[in-house]
């Protein structure tokens, strides 16, 4: 859902960028998530200057095979609440299939209805060759390329210490048939204070691609935990008609303590 590629960062402009920092996207290894993890975040609307609550996401990682490959199946469902299915009715599922070894996709699934737009997109990586074969054709892509599910998962790895406020972290997303060159702004470290609780977070800005509901450019900030987790929290955007906030409201399994967890609420 355009709610839900929020969650993950990346739908906008096109926005060429310089291919020299692709290899901040190539060569990580997952130490911040495991199978059997599983986040909610909730999305509220503002209507009339009050956030009420419009919808939900939910990740979770499962471990299968794929094509005798270890893989991440990472599962991302979103949907607006019935009450809200009037204004804008969302029914979206994502799926990502990521090489455990590489954290590069092999695979990803898009079938989304979002206010009776429906996409139905299943895409198979060739990550030796750089070609990705969607259902609408076959494509060449850059090394290192991304789906929009596995880049967010590749960046909970990023190391942003090394980073300085306001770098930009650039890289390489496969989406709609379309290669886009795209970014993460950096902007340092802060406590956030969220319904569920209060944290020690990491801010960026994401580009977006402009979308049904988002503007495009540098109009979303998205905080993650400050510790080895790196779960996104909070997520605020302008959208077409307003503005929306996404906070993470349940997680299981994580692979280390919340330690960035100040106190609940």
């Amino acid at each position: 859902m355009r709610y839900f590629i929020l969650i993950f960062l990346l739908t906008g402009l096109f926005h060429s960028y310089p291919v020299k920092a692709q290899s901040e996207f190539c060569g990580i290894t997952n130490g911040s998530f495991k199978p059997g993890e599983n986040i909610t975040l909730k999305v509220y609307y503002r209507l009339s200057g009050v956030y009420v609550g419009a919808g939900e996401a939910t990740f979770s990682c499962l471990l299968e095979k794929l094509g005798g490959k270890d893989v991440y199946h990472i599962i991302g469902e979103g949907k607006t609440y019935r009450a809200y299915d009037w204004f804008f009715k969302v029914r979206d599922k994502y799926e990502s299939y990521i090489d455990t070894a590489s954290m590069r996709p092999l695979k990803f699934v898009r079938n989304v209805n979002e206010g009776g737009y429906k996409i139905y997109n299943n895409v198979t990586f060739d990550q030796t060759q750089h070609i990705a074969t969607s259902t609408n054709g076959t494509f060449k892509v850059p090394e290192c390329v991304q789906d929009v599910v596995s880049a967010v998962f590749y960046a909970r790895n990023i190391n942003f210490d090394k980073y300085k406020v306001n770098d930009k972290i650039p890289f390489n997303m496969f989406l709609d048939d379309q290669v886009y060159n795209i970014y993460i702004r950096y902007l340092g470290k802060e406590v956030i204070d969220t319904r569920y609780g209060k944290f020690r977070a990491i801010r960026f800005k994401p580009l977006l691609i402009k979308g049904t509901m988002f503007q495009g450019g540098e109009q979303m900030d998205v905080w993650v935990s400050d510790d080895p987790n790196k779960v996104p929290l909070r997520i605020q955007s302008a959208i077409s008609v307003g503005s929306i906030v996404v906070d993470m409201i349940d997680y299981k399994n994580l692979r280390y303590p919340f330690t960035s967890l100040v106190g609940k609420r």
